[in-house]
């Protein structure tokens, strides 16, 4: 599962009339400057693929394909869905925690393996914890810390695939 503020970006994202989402108080960081760096490290993991966590597909009124289009295009090509669709309650969905939405598309898809990369931790479900990589709301997961969790969890989650 993969949000995009506070992981392949800082956290401080507004969509803007006329301009779209854009970074505020961030000086010296882009939008989406981490896709790079996440997909070096996914690199040896081919068969894994990524579904959207972020509140950008509700406002792309669940377009997968709009919003991926961000991305770089080898994370491009492993976006499989999101945690949001066109057919659920948007106010429901919103309402609930982040732990919970991402817990609600496991039971929907029931994967194998799964990881969740965000910067939201508040309000997660115990069970659901270690499949957390919390990130830096600033510094996402490019923070050493975030990036050696996410490093050791993703070969942990491959050995037992």
């Amino acid at each position: 599962m993969l949000d995009f503020d506070g992981v392949l970006h800082p956290e401080s994202v507004y969509l803007l009339h006329k301009r779209g989402p854009t970074l505020i108080d961030a000086p010296g960081h882009s939008l989406f400057e981490h896709c790079g760096l996440l997909e070096e490290i996914l690199l040896p993991y081919v068969e894994l693929r990524i579904v959207l966590s972020t509140s950008w597909v509700r406002r792309y009124r669940g377009s997968i394909q709009r919003v991926a289009r961000r991305l770089t295009p080898g994370l491009q090509a492993r976006v499989v869905g999101a945690t949001y669709h066109s057919t659920m309650g948007a106010e429901d969905f919103a309402a609930a925690p982040r732990g919970m939405q991402i817990w609600a598309d496991v039971l929907r898809r029931k994967p194998a393996a799964w990881l969740a990369l965000d910067d939201d931790w508040l309000h997660w479900p115990t069970w659901c914890r270690d499949n957390l990589v919390r990130t830096d709301p600033v510094l996402g997961i490019s923070e050493p810390r975030a990036l050696e969790e996410l490093k050791t969890k993703l070969a942990k989650m491959h050995d037992c695939t």
